[in-house]
């Protein structure tokens, strides 16, 4: 099957993310973790510490399913949710330094899928991709 008429960046990017979600669902054997957890520990390394709310809207979940997650993280000793001083109401999410080894774990098992889904480059090829995704990544900042 020919996709010579998917021009877009976004829409080849979509496609990809597709065949890599796909690839590391099959694996979250090797990934050590669900990938919702791999979702939730990547999001708080970068914005760690944030409200459970905050972490259940990023992650599109509603608030019992963002509980469910966390108690699962907590489970582990990947985070630990504490009061916020300024709101008792609210719980703020902490990545532990268990999360921390765990999701790096992840991430060198993760680096044994890529070449699955990026078996058509060579190693400069990715790395450009590479470079080209952080500098995406960077211009949200």
């Amino acid at each position: 099957m020919s996709h010579a008429t998917t021009s877009g960046s976004i829409a080849l990017l979509m496609r990809v993310s597709r065949r890599a979600y796909r690839l590391v669902r099959a694996n979250e054997d090797v990934l050590g973790m669900k990938l919702k957890s791999f979702i939730a520990l990547n999001y708080l390394r970068e914005e760690d510490p944030v409200t459970q709310r905050a972490l259940g809207d990023t992650l599109m979940l509603d608030a019992n399913n963002c509980v469910l997650l966390l108690n699962e993280l907590e489970e582990h000793d990947w985070v630990r949710r504490v009061r916020d001083p300024t709101d008792r109401r609210r719980h703020i999410v902490q990545m532990t330094p268990a999360g921390v080894k765990a999701l790096a774990r992840a991430e060198q098992a993760l680096d044994t899928l890529e070449d699955d889904v990026l078996t058509g480059l060579d190693d400069g090829d990715r790395a450009a991709l590479q470079g080209l995704l952080r500098q995406a990544a960077d211009g949200w900042a």
